[in-house]
Formats: structure tokens, sequence, C-alpha cells
């Protein structure tokens, strides 16, 4: 009877448990699934700009009206139609939504640029750019909440980031339609004709000397030989406008020097910034217009500005321009031709201001040493102008000369040029540009200025008098050209000076077999011994008694490095002007042994050592021990210590 009835209860109970199970899991429709660190940050930031699929946020668009990214692909138009008229979807939702779609378009229309060329956009690969904009453009002013209320939103940053590139992309279009115009002296500043949009460009904010070659996106180019790069995150298309640079080389042997060589230029490169304004005052007036600004701004200049009434920070590049300029300067080559004068090379100092002149900041002057040129400074201009203090308060000059000369004509030339530049744009020295201003020069160029900060009196005249024998009409000749190489007085308004790397006693390598074998291998350009051959005629050796008058050999710069030459001897000693504060950054190839018996592979500490420095930082290094992070990290404490000091005697 009790095995009936317990046949009975499985009869009955095992049919239902089976029913509950079927039942139970066909109620059990969401599970738990992990999510790793990486799927997290895809899921909130993974969009059509960085991975070619559509957002989160986007699908998610899409499965409330019930649709796929798949089906969506297949029609983009029928897609983009569905999501702008279908009820259900709130406006921000939808208009970020559609920026991602026409986004979709656009990336799948676009052709594959090359770098340093501009990419033939057709005119759908256009529309769908602009039509991108346009509605990243609705999302971000006119769709109910301000950018500052959705600050730390991530849709904001992506819808941004789409802007951006729309922007950018347009740019580069309407750049080249620009020039084009500009170089067949028609208007330029007519609108664009682009399919169904009008669009009106504004480029005269920019600090431009002429028609600009080249335009880069700061986005589509990174930098090898640069550590940092420096920019400032916000709305618009970070690019580079590349002008032509003036020519400063030319043929060493048998040419003549440019007589319309300038003695100063602005850096052939400008950081802009990029914006797209849609006419309309409202959402829709915005989704109707084919009206539409293209607006370049100075990065350099312009920190925030107003659109549709709201203060936006403007994107900025604060790298890209000096890496585009670096990058296509050929200074490397050029300064070793000048050196051993072969091919082209340059004949006079050049001074470049490495953004256009500003009254207000203080000139920073930097001297590269023996055999370089500029790009010796790239980390350490780049991480002045990257870090914002400094940016607000200083603007970089930078010499470019020939390292083959004597180092009392480079003074004096230098000296010239940095003096005419001065005079072209503060000639009364009524600027605080013009004064307080920092002296920096890495090896040869920190003794060029050293020099130019001292009062030479007659010292070293007087040698050379005595050296050359030189009296009567010999002495009236010689003086009447070299006397102003031979004596000079401080440049005024220098309040500091940082020596890198510096001989300021010379150096025993200069005079060894190997700098010997180096000095005969340098020549000097036959412009200097033109301009001098009459003194040299004059300066003649009388020799060994009975013997033939010598000409003597006008020295170069490996010459004077000699630590036994007499022009290095006799200008170590002299003075510096009173109350210009001054360091020292020394190298050392080796962390072991006596500082004092240590060099940087050329230069010694005993010659690179000053007393009465205000710092003297030495630090594990060879020569080129400026572009250290350790040498950059102390030009930068240096120059906020400089800040201190002259806020504080302003407030006075």
């Amino acid at each position: 009877m009790m095995q009936g009835l317990q046949a009975r209860l499985r009869r009955c109970l095992v049919p239902l448990f089976a029913a509950s199970l079927l039942l139970s899991s066909g109620c059990a429709m969401v599970k738990i699934k992990q999510v790793t660190p990486a799927d997290y940050a895809m899921l909130k930031r993974d969009d059509v700009l960085n991975s070619g699929r559509l957002s989160a946020l986007s699908r998610e668009s899409l499965s409330v009206i019930g649709l796929t990214p798949g089906q969506c692909a297949k029609d983009l138009h029928a897609c983009r139609r569905t999501v702008a008229d279908i009820d259900g979807l709130p406006t921000e939702q939808r208009l970020s939504t559609l920026a991602e779609l026409w986004m979709q378009e656009a990336l799948a229309l676009a052709p594959k640029a090359r770098m340093g060329e501009p990419a033939a956009l057709s005119d759908a690969a256009l529309d769908a750019w602009l039509e991108t904009a346009r509605y990243s453009y609705a999302y971000l002013f006119f769709s109910g909440r301000t950018p500052a209320e959705r600050a730390l939103e991530d849709r904001l940053t992506q819808v941004r980031d789409y802007y951006n590139y729309a922007a950018e992309q347009t740019a580069a279009v309407v750049f080249q339609q620009v020039r084009a115009r500009a170089l067949e002296g028609a208007d330029y500043r007519s609108p664009v004709q682009v399919g169904r949009w009008t669009i009106r460009s504004d480029f005269d904010r920019l600090p431009l000397n002429g028609i600009p070659r080249q335009l880069v996106a700061a986005a589509s180019v990174s930098f090898a030989g640069l550590r940092s790069t420096y920019r400032r995150d916000g709305f618009g298309a970070e690019l580079v406008v590349v002008m032509d640079a003036p020519p400063l080389a030319i043929p060493v042997e048998g040419g003549s020097a440019a007589a319309s060589s300038p003695v100063f230029s602005e850096m052939p490169a400008v950081n802009a910034t990029a914006l797209l304004r849609f006419g309309g005052t409202t959402l829709d007036e915005v989704l109707a217009t084919r009206d539409i600004g293209l607006e370049a701004w100075p990065a350099d200049a312009t920190a925030t500005l107003q659109l549709q009434g709201q203060q936006v920070p403007l994107a900025a590049n604060f790298t890209a321009a000096y890496g585009v300029w670096m990058a296509q300067s050929g200074f490397a080559t050029e300064s070793l031709r000048t050196l051993f004068g072969r091919g082209e090379g340059i004949r006079e100092p050049h001074i470049y201001l490495m953004q256009p002149y500003d009254p207000d900041r203080r000139i920073i002057f930097l001297l590269h040493g023996l055999a370089s040129s500029p790009e010796a400074w790239v980390n350490l201009a780049n991480e002045i102008m990257g870090d914002p203090e400094m940016r607000r308060n200083y603007q970089i000059w930078s010499v470019y000369y020939p390292t083959n000369a004597p180092i009392a004509l480079n003074r004096y030339t230098v000296s010239n040029a940095f003096n005419q530049t001065l005079d072209h744009f503060d000639p009364h020295r009524s600027a605080p540009a013009s004064h307080d201003m920092v002296f920096i020069g890495h090896s040869m160029g920190g003794v060029i200025a050293r020099l130019m900060l001292s009062d030479s009196g007659d010292t070293l005249w007087n040698g050379a008098v005595e050296r050359f024998n030189l009296h009567g009409e010999r002495l009236r000749r010689v003086e009447a050209r070299l006397g102003p190489l031979a004596r000079f007085s401080p440049q005024p308004d220098v309040g500091r000076a940082i020596f890198i790397a510096s001989p300021h006693r010379g150096t025993n390598i200069a005079g060894d077999r190997l700098g010997r074998l180096i000095g005969k291998l340098v020549r000097l350009p036959l412009t200097i011994l033109g301009k001098f051959e009459d003194v040299f005629l004059a300066m003649q050796d009388a020799g060994e008694p009975g013997g033939k008058p010598k000409a003597p050999r006008i020295g170069n710069s490996i010459d004077n490095l000699k630590a036994s030459d007499p022009f290095i001897l006799a200008s170590s000693a002299l003075p510096m002007a009173p109350g210009v504060k001054y360091h020292s950054i020394i190298a050392r190839r080796k962390a072991e042994g006596e500082l004092a018996d240590s060099d940087d592979g050329l230069v010694p500490y005993w010659s690179a050592h000053l007393d009465n420095v205000l710092s003297e930082k030495v630090i594990v290094s060879g020569h080129s021990v400026q572009e250290t992070p350790e040498a950059v990290l102390e030009v930068r404490r240096i120059l906020h210590e400089d800040l201190r000091a002259h806020q504080a005697g302003a407030h006075r």
C-alpha cells in the first residue's frame, strides 16, 4: 500500500517539479556577468571614433527604438531618419546618437591620409563631417543643459571629440581652397561653397605674415626626440599653420651673402585652433542651417571664448608647431655644413622668435653651442612653452649663428643681431619684454653669453696690440676694424643668466691631437676672410730676424676653445656686469672620482665652474646635458625662482 502511494506521489510531483523548473528558467531573463576593468573602460568610452564600433550609449538608443548596429550599418540613411523622427528618445540622446551615426558615415567615406599631405575629401565625405559637427554642436549647446552641467559625463567628451575631429577635417578642405585663392590673387575672404554648404572662413586672428604653405593636424603627428607634448583639452581642432621659412643657408664656396636676409623672423609654424559656428539661435534653426563660420584662433594667446553665450575652454596644442618646425628645419645637417665649410651654410646670426612678439612677456635668449643650432634646445624650449606660468610671463628668442667663426666675432655679430631685433620691436626699451631678460647658453653659446654680459675694458685690445706689435698706421688700420670686436660693454637689462656645460676657460681637448685635426677641418666663410683681409695684412708677424713676414692665421672657434689660447685666457678673467644673477649647470661623465678632476667628455669641471654663482648643479651626463630631464628641471626651477623674485620686486 505504501509503495503504491509513493508511486502515485512520484507521478504527481515529478511533472509539477519539472514544470516549476521550466517556469523558473523561463523567467530568469537577467543574469549576472563579471565585468573586467578593460570591459568597464570599453563600455564607458569605446565609440566609433576610437574603435570603429558604435558606443554603448548609441547602441542603447538604437535598442530603445528596435534597431541594431548591424541593421543600421546596412542602411545608415534610413537608420538616421528613424532616430531623428521616432518618438521616445530624449533630445540629448537623439542628438548625440545622430552625431555618432554621421561620424560613422564620414569615416567610411574618408580616404586614408598620408603624413604631410591633405586628404582629398569628396563632397559626400565633407557633407558627412559637417553633419557630424552640426549634431555635435546642437548636442553641446542646444539640448537643454550646458557643457558645464555635463562636465563629468563621458558622453560629453565623446561628442566634443566628434565635433573637434569634424572641425579638423573641414579646416583642411577650406584651407586648401582659401590658399589657392590667395596664391591667385583672388579674394580669399569670400565664402567657400561646398555642395549645399556655405562656409565663411576667418583666419585673420592668426599672426600670419604671408600665405601659409601647409596645414598640419596636430592630432595626426607625434614627434620622436620630444619627451613631452603639452596641450589643453577643450573645443576646437588643434592645428599647425606652416609658413615658408626665410632662406638663411647659401653656398659656402663662392657664394655671396643675400642682402635681403632678415636679421630675425618668427618661428615659421603657428599653433592654431579651428572652430565651427553654425548659424541660428534655436535648435531647429541650427539643424536647418547651411551657413557655417570657420574660425581660426591663436592657441597660445586664447584660453577661453564665447560659444552660444557660454564661456568654453579652447583646445590648444603648445608643442606641435615647435615640433613641426624642428622636424622640417634641416638644422642638423646645415650646422655641420657651416662648421666645415661644405655645401650650404649660414654666414650671419639670425634671431628666431618662438612666439609672436609680446611686449609684456620677458625675453629668454637661448644661445646654442659648437656645431649646433636651435635644435639643441628642443626639449628645454618645449618645457618652457608647456608650463602655463612660464608661457604667460616669458617669450623665447633663439639665435642661430655660424659656429665656425671666432668667438670674438660671434659675440659681436650675435650682440648686433640681438639688439637690432630689440630695436625693431622696442626702440626706446620701454616695454617689460626688454627688461630683466634671461640669457641661457650651452657650451660655446655659454661662453658667448658670458662675454655679452661682461665688460672688456681695454684688456683684450691691449693684448692684441702687444701680441702683434701694433703701432702707427698699422695700429690705426687694425683698430678701425677690430676695435669693436675687442672692446665691448655688457648687454643692458639682463637680470639673470644660466651657463650650461660652458668652457669659460677653454678645454684641453681642443688642443689635443683630435682637436687640432678638427680645427684644421673647420673652414671660415669667404665673407669673413674677405672682410678682414686688409686687417690680416696689417697684422703680419715680422717672424724671425731676417726672415719673411708671416700673415697671421685667423683663429676659428676651435682654436679659441683651447685652454692655452690667448683670447680665452684673457676673456675668462673679464668681470661680469654688476647685478646679473647667474647659475651654472655642469656635467660629469662619471659619478665616481673627485669633482675637480671630472669632465663631460669635452669640458672639464675647472673650466665650467664659476665663482660667485647663485647655484651650481652638477649632473652625471655627457656634454649635451641640456637635453637631460635633470637639466631641464633645474632650468625650470631657476626660471620659477626668477619669476618669484621679479614679481616680488614689482610689488615693492
